[in-house]
């Protein structure tokens, strides 16, 4: 079991000037995972053009300033979750107040389909999130099947994210067989606030499944959200846990509140871009290596309020107009900010520096994923045969 969360530190961060004494004290773009709180909020106060600046800095150094990956994110089991998360419109003890009724797990070839129009649409990773406590939680044909929505959706070349509630060591060798690039399980906010997210579950629960998915050898997917009430300090506190898990995340998504109207958290106030790029900043500089995701929320903001985040080292984003249950930026008006600052799209499968050897493409893991993969390849080269016949006639 990994080490339980630090609990220890400060009420409120150091302040400005405390920052701006101390930030020259550590190496910019070091990769290290013995970082302080005090550090971290050294990073966190710095102002802000300084920070965007450093951020920037140490974001060229391990990465394209221009490529930025886009995912899509499906739900493939939407409302009725035991848990409590207050901030989440799919938990069952507030369903009626949402208005959201329980959905049954879709089935295999709807999903299929949808990842296809994914990838269609320019998508290199496929999300798939499930309203579960965890897969322990439902029968063994329903999380058979979601083990064949892994491998047949890995086998189209995509890579494969999921988000399913709390894991055993099983369930996370299970996924890797099927050939799951990442896994995404976001731990909110700092230690100190979670109590105040919800009651149906503990911070070190997560840092738990957090272990299994990096001894099952898959890639690492958590974040947080800001806008849960929460202070700088623990803004500070979660990048901090971020920051000194064991290995750094291979992805970190940062969330900005979309308060859902029914829920206890339905008349929070929402952050503002720059707090969002003051969070990405600081992921960036204490997590160089790691993608840093824009992720729910971004509909509130800017153009330019999204290419200070690019800047200050942002290089993935939710692509298409939902998330799970919220609305999202238009594909089309993606395309036109890709553009309009000289973006490009990051290919599937290139190598993530802070990605496990589940992110790397090198191999399909399981004989779905292989089958599944295999029969695409045998289309692909028929498609070519065609293609070149069709040119031999017409030559002819």
């Amino acid at each position: 079991m990994q080490a339980q969360a630090q609990l220890d530190v400060q009420d409120a961060p150091i302040s400005t000037a405390e920052a701006q004494g101390s930030l020259g004290a550590f190496e910019l773009g070091a990769i290290r995972n013995d970082w302080s709180r005090e550090e971290v909020a050294a990073v966190y106060n710095t102002p802000l053009l300084d920070l965007v600046y450093k951020a920037a800095s140490v974001h060229r150094m391990y990465n394209d300033p221009q490529m930025v990956q886009r995912c899509t994110l499906l739900s493939i089991k939407t409302g009725g979750c035991p848990e409590t998360c207050n901030y989440c419109a799919q938990s069952s003890s507030w369903s009626k107040d949402v208005g959201l009724k329980a959905e049954k797990l879709m089935d295999l070839d709807s999903v299929y389909e949808a990842a296809l129009r994914a990838k269609e649409a320019g998508s290199t990773r496929f999300c798939m999130g499930a309203a579960w406590r965890g897969p322990t939680q439902v029968g063994k044909r329903q999380w058979e099947r979601v083990l064949d929505m892994v491998g047949k959706i890995r086998g189209l070349n995509m890579e494969v994210c999921t988000t399913l509630g709390m894991l055993t060591p099983e369930q996370a060798a299970q996924l890797r067989t099927a050939g799951l690039t990442a896994y995404n399980h976001n731990l909110d906010t700092s230690p100190e606030y979670y109590p105040k997210v919800t009651s149906s579950r503990k911070y070190q629960d997560r840092l738990d499944t957090l272990q299994s998915v990096r001894e099952a050898g898959i890639s690492v997917c958590a974040g947080g959200i800001i806008g849960l009430g929460e202070g700088p300090k623990d803004r500070v506190g979660l990048i901090h846990q971020l920051a000194t898990l064991p290995e750094h995340p291979e992805s970190v998504p940062i969330n900005a509140l979309v308060a859902v109207a029914g829920t206890p958290m339905q008349d929070n106030k929402p952050p503002s871009a720059v707090d969002i790029v003051r969070c990405v900043a600081t992921a960036r500089v204490t997590m160089p290596r790691s993608v840093v995701r824009l992720s729910a929320g971004r509909l509130n903001f800017s153009l330019t309020d999204q290419a200070l985040c690019f800047m200050a080292g942002a290089n993935s984003i939710f692509d298409g107009d939902k998330l799970l249950t919220t609305k999202n930026n238009e594909r089309n008006a993606d395309l036109e900010m890709f553009e309009e600052l000289g973006l490009k799209s990051r290919p599937a499968f290139v190598p993530y520096p802070a990605g496990a050897s589940s992110s790397d493409g090198s191999a399909v893991h399981g004989a779905a994923a292989a089958q599944h993969l295999a029969g695409a390849n045998q289309l692909a080269t028929a498609a070519t045969v065609a293609a070149v016949r069709q040119q031999a006639v017409a030559s002819a």
